[in-house]
Formats: structure tokens, sequence, C-alpha cells
């Protein structure tokens, strides 16, 4: 089975001040590289990252790395115009894949250890979506078989993957994902989850 991995990074991170959370640093590697990282260790299949905002200062953090880099000149339409990029230059170039893991950069506890047991889920199960469960909600990182492409390509404006889950919740098998709960959308959200990994308590 090959897996084509999308990671959505094209995002302003309008609510850190302007800084990208993507360059945000968790175990001394930005959050863009370890979330690349983690997908290229799977070794499932291709890996594109889709860029947009601060394109130039994210780069480098990819250097050399096998990826495949798509820019999404549209980002500020929302994150259903960065699913779609990624689901074109992933299929652009590989006709063959048998379903996509899409993936999010402010999400610093995904591990291959994660990917690995939706990876197995989806082998197992005979559902063609397979998402983590957190915060009593399903979202990603999520596994979705070829049918579902079509789908996503028709999402608009700020309806990314988690749209898809929800209109096709029969056909979902769930991965229990607590610490998926954890993203580090603004400030506050960073300065809470470094007191959490350092023990301090508020």
């Amino acid at each position: 089975m090959k897996i084509g991995t999308i990671i959505l990074a094209a995002g302003a991170s309008t609510r850190m001040g302007g800084e990208p959370k993507q360059l945000l640093t968790y175990k001394g590697q930005s959050l863009i590289r370890r979330i690349t990282d983690t997908a290229l260790a799977l070794q499932a299949g291709p890996v594109i990252v889709v860029l947009g905002a601060n394109r130039e200062r994210i780069v480098p953090e990819l250097a050399n790395l096998p990826v495949t880099l798509v820019d999404n000149e549209a980002w500020q339409t929302g994150m259903a115009s960065s699913l779609k990029m990624g689901l074109a230059g992933l299929y652009l170039t590989n006709k063959d894949i048998d379903a996509v893991l899409v993936l999010l950069t402010d999400q610093p506890l995904v591990s291959v250890g994660l990917l690995l047991h939706m990876l197995e889920t989806y082998t197992s199960e005979n559902k063609e979506i397979v998402a983590c469960r957190y915060d009593d909600q399903l979202g990603v990182p999520a596994i979705f078989g070829r049918k579902y492409v079509e789908p996503m390509l028709q999402l608009e404006g700020d309806k990314g993957a988690k749209w898809v889950i929800i209109k096709h919740r029969q056909d979902c098998a769930e991965v229990p994902f607590e610490a998926g709960a954890i993203d580090l959308d603004s400030k506050r959200d960073v300065e809470l989850f470094s007191l959490v990994q350092t023990g301090t308590t508020l």
C-alpha cells in the first residue's frame, strides 16, 4: 500500500502575532521540520508540503529533505485551497497512491508510532477513513482512501479534512490521540504547552 502524505503549512499564524508557528521549536526542532521528519520516517510514500505565507522563512527548514514543496498562492482563502493544492501536487506525480494522510504543523506530539497505528487500523478495518479522536471529536491526523479525494477537491473556504470526516462518519475508524488536542495556534497555547512540558504548575 502506498500512502501519500500532505503537510499543510501555508497559514499566516495570525494569532501568533505574525511569528510563523511552523518555526516554533520543540525538542530542538522547528515544528515544520519535526512533522516532516515524522512523515518521512513512516516510509509509506511521497510527502508533499504545502506552503503559502512566510514561505521564504520556512523553506530553509526543509533543505535537502526528499519532499515536494507546493506553493498555495490562494492560502488566504482558507484551508480548503491548501488541501486541494496538496492533492493536486500529489496526484500529478503519483497516480498510484492508495490513500492520503493529512497532517498539520501545529500538533507537536504527533509521532511515528501514532501514524503506524493509524496505518495498521486502515489496513485492518473495513473503513476508508481513519481519524484521530481527541477533545470528544474526530480530526487530523487522518487517512483518506482514494474515493475521498474528489470530495476533498470540492471543499471551499475554511472547510478542511475534518469536514469530510464529519460528513462520512459511518465510513470512519477511530484512533485515540488525546495529545491531538494540543495545537499551538496562539502565544498563550505555546506558553501553556511549555509549562506542561517542564512540569510547571500555574
